[in-house]
């Protein structure tokens, strides 16, 4: 419990409104998107970054553990205040600062919800490309903390690839502006990405300095239908290898697709065994040319049927059913644990098989998504939390599909970072000097262990 001076001294600095302390306000900062809860002692929402650095100079003068938040969308664990202390809300600092058209850049604050954020810029005719899931709900700082990505990663690459520079308080409450407007930039370490992806445990957002391009002039989506799943996989391996770089290229398998089907019906071929939705972007004269090779490729690879959406109205159904995928599984099921391995393209065949066989040996219900292009695939457990056999299941296999995903060359994520969930297996990818590396990182920037801990590393200093 925080003293009632400490308390007093956060309303002087954020104000008496910005200072959340009663057990209904803390039940609702406690949990993100995955199982695991822990009440905040209280939660505040700064304004700016002096008051985001008053906030962290006591904080880190007490040892007082603080936990930046965004949207909590994230489904790692996050921002799950496992240590109590400051849930720091960032909702009030949700300004888009500047959309420079000259320069292709914009600067925001970091709680601009990023689906508003990618709508202002598209009114210019720019194109801010990373999508995640919840892009309607999270936030610029969220995704900057988590390196986010989503279905248009293939083409245009995760959240670091746009992030230029930033104005970060450090875990004392110093202000550090690192990076800027300039595309070339060379100076000293790269902090920008080292902050970027650090999952609030290095510091806080408080200013993004974000990199846009030309909105594509067209785009056209089409769904390849497989009856044997293996040949889905292939396909993406087959597109890529013909020398197209589709925006997207989403596997569903057919557990999947019947789920998304019982929940909101869209049409998709519950029958086949595996389907693939398909963008392709740029001017009006390539597209239609991407489209036929993709289709033609997909015929060769196996494809049953290939639609080709005629009209903006068709392809919005098309990906109304990727969209409702994680609603259709949570509907589904009293628990959902959304996995996030990426293997190399040509070996997504392989894994996709070693998943299916680990979902019948360990008797689960485990249907696949992904963002094939890059290898990005989501085994979705289908699961209950409160069934303890069965969740020991869960576990085991979860381990195992790492293992596996290890083994062909892969990673533990792809973009849903480590948070709670993954932090037992980071060894397993960086080895222990790897780990001993980020560690002595996060020690030297946040000494008294203030920012986020319990977050990423299994076992942190005085544990």
């Amino acid at each position: 419990m925080l003293s009632d001076n400490f308390l007093t001294e956060l309303r002087k600095i954020v104000g008496e409104d910005y200072v959340l302390s009663s057990p209904e306000d803390l039940v609702c900062y406690s949990y993100d998107a995955v199982t695991t809860t822990h009440l905040p002692d209280v939660v505040v929402f700064p304004a700016s970054a002096e008051e985001v650095s008053a906030v962290l100079k006591v904080a880190n003068g007490k040892g007082i553990p603080v936990v930046p938040r965004g949207g909590g969308t994230n489904i790692c664990g996050a921002s799950v205040p496992i240590k109590g202390g400051i849930v720091l809300a960032m909702n009030r600092m949700n300004k888009i600062l500047e959309i420079d058209t000259e320069n292709l850049v914009a600067v925001v604050q970091p709680g601009v919800v990023t689906g508003e954020f990618q709508r202002s810029v598209e009114a210019h005719g720019l194109f801010f490309p990373p999508d995640p899931q919840a892009l309607n709900m999270s936030t610029i700082g969220g995704n900057v903390a988590t390196n986010a990505g989503g279905p248009r990663g293939f083409k245009y690459g995760v959240t670091r690839d746009y992030v230029l520079g930033m104005q970060v308080v450090l875990a004392d409450g110093r202000v550090m502006r690192v990076g800027g407007k300039t595309i070339k930039n060379v100076t000293g370490y790269d902090l920008t990405k080292l902050f970027t992806g650090s999952e609030g445990t290095l510091g806080v957002f408080t200013e993004l300095t974000l990199r846009l391009i030309p909105l594509p002039e067209d785009k056209r989506t089409l769904l390849a239908i497989f009856d044997a799943l293996p040949d889905g996989a292939r396909a993406v391996s087959a597109i890529i290898k013909a020398k197209i770089i589709p925006t997207t290229l989403e596997l569903m398998d057919q557990e999947a697709m019947q789920l998304i089907e019982a929940s909101r019906p869209c049409g998709l071929p519950t029958d086949a065994a595996s389907a693939i939705l398909i963008e392709v972007d740029g001017s009006p004269v390539d597209v239609p040319v991407q489209i036929k090779k993709v289709a033609e490729v997909c015929a060769g690879c196996g494809a049953r049927e290939v639609r080709v959406a005629a009209t903006e109205e068709e392809a919005a159904q098309l990906w109304a059913s990727r969209k409702a995928a994680f609603a259709a599984m949570a509907r589904s099921t009293p628990t959902v644990m959304t996995e996030d391995i990426t293997v190399p393209r040509n070996l997504l065949p392989v894994m996709v098989e070693k998943i299916k066989q680990i979902a019948r040996k360990y008797q689960l219900r485990i249907p696949i998504l992904g963002h094939t292009g890059d290898g990005n695939l989501h085994p979705i457990i289908c699961t209950d939390e409160r069934n303890a056999e069965e969740m020991a299941r869960v576990h085991v296999a979860v381990d195992e599909m790492f293992r596996e995903a290890l083994a062909l060359g892969g990673t533990l994520s792809g973009e849903h970072g480590i948070g709670l969930e993954k932090k037992k297996y980071l060894e397993w990818e960086l080895g222990r000097t790897g780990v001993d590396v980020m560690r002595d990182m996060k020690r030297a920037l946040d000494p008294n262990g203030i920012l986020n801990p319990g977050k990423i590393f299994l076992r942190e200093d005085g544990e």
